[in-house]
């Protein structure tokens, strides 16, 4: 054999030996097989239409909708809470801490 028929004669037997093992990817593995609920999550936003500005908005169809709302409207109050006492504070002088 020459040179170059073994070369290639290693390499195919170092590319089949690689083909046959299979790596674990746990976290890869775990996203490419995750389930896809993409269709599911549109029927509940699509069921009945858009009812912006109504009693039933769509941004509140899905059961944990509310979760994140209270979260939200929370931390929008604590600010506004918060600048207004400062404001205040500003405004008449205390607070100052010399």
């Amino acid at each position: 054999m020459n040179a170059i028929a073994r070369k290639s004669a290693a390499v195919a037997v170092r590319s089949a030996r690689s083909s046959q093992k299979q790596q674990k990817r746990n976290i890869v593995d775990w996203m490419t097989n995750y389930p896809d609920k993409v269709m599911q999550t549109k029927k509940i936003q699509m069921k009945g239409g858009t009812n912006l500005g109504e009693m039933n908005p769509t941004w509140l169809k899905q059961p944990g909708d509310a979760i994140p709302l209270a979260f939200g409207a929370a931390l929008v109050g604590y600010g506004a809470i918060t600048c207004g006492i400062s404001h205040y504070r500003m405004a008449t002088g205390k607070g100052k801490l010399s």
